[in-house]
């Protein structure tokens, strides 16, 4: 498997908005049968005309403002402390989503409908590069609670079943294993960003190939991803999330 890295120029709000093709086009080589392509939050919300002009003023009145951005932008938030982590689009993330880092003096939101514009990404590639199966994922980064860092994770993908499941299969031992998947999706991510970087690295495009654990499929299938809050493992750190 190769993780194919690549350095772009840089992408900057307020000018680049609606470029996202023109970088595609620029940056990305002649994909293959069943790569994957990875292409961060950032640009793709940049090229939606996702940003926010930082406010001046007092450091109170500059946290006041962000504050009002995550209450605005998120799903759900804890009403006591709207700064720490919140729901975004089924997906638990720190601020909202939102990010000042490389934004011009701008805050970065998050991607408008971040899987209806992983399925337009898709679409565009596979018919300029003449693949039938191909992979995109829109990435961010989260953190997990009680560990230091952040990681990728996807916010978006299409053109390929997310989940691996061991339905039918046994442990080593012959146990039958019940219920058992393997998130490929933010599994894919996480490597991914590793390699993208978090900083100055300018690489906000990044391609997966020769991933063989992989079932790549041409409709949605958020239905066999997404589980519902109630039903999540983590339901009782939830429930205090609201509008």
């Amino acid at each position: 498997m190769q993780f194919l890295p690549l350095k772009t120029r840089k992408f900057i709000p307020p000018q680049d908005k609606g470029k996202l093709w023109s970088l595609l086009d620029q940056y990305l080589p002649q994909l293959k049968e069943k790569d994957v392509v990875l292409v961060t939050s950032k640009i793709v919300a940049i090229h939606q005309g996702r940003f926010v002009p930082t406010k001046g003023g007092s450091a109170s009145g500059r946290k006041n403002f962000r504050i009002q951005l995550i209450k605005q932008e998120a799903d759900a938030y804890y009403p006591k402390n709207p700064s720490s982590m919140a729901i975004k689009e089924h997906t638990l993330t720190p601020y909202a989503g939102i990010d000042r880092s490389n934004g011009h003096g701008h805050y970065i939101l998050w991607p408008k409908t971040p899987h209806r514009t992983a399925k337009k990404i898709w679409l565009y590639l596979r018919r300029k590069h003449r693949v039938k199966n191909l992979g995109v994922i829109i990435t961010d980064s989260t953190c997990h609670p009680m560990r230091r860092g952040h990681f990728g994770i996807s916010i978006g993908f299409y053109g390929f079943k997310p989940v691996y499941w061991y339905e039918k299969q046994k442990d080593i031992f012959g146990r039958p294993l019940k219920n058992h998947s393997q998130n490929i999706v933010d599994a894919l991510t996480a490597m991914g960003v590793i390699y993208m970087g978090e900083g100055s690295e300018q690489t906000p495009l990044l391609i997966i190939r020769g991933f063989s654990k992989i079932s790549f499929s041409a409709r949605s299938r958020l239905e066999e991803f997404w589980v519902a809050r109630q039903d999540d493992l983590y339901a009782p750190l939830l429930e205090h999330l609201s509008r």
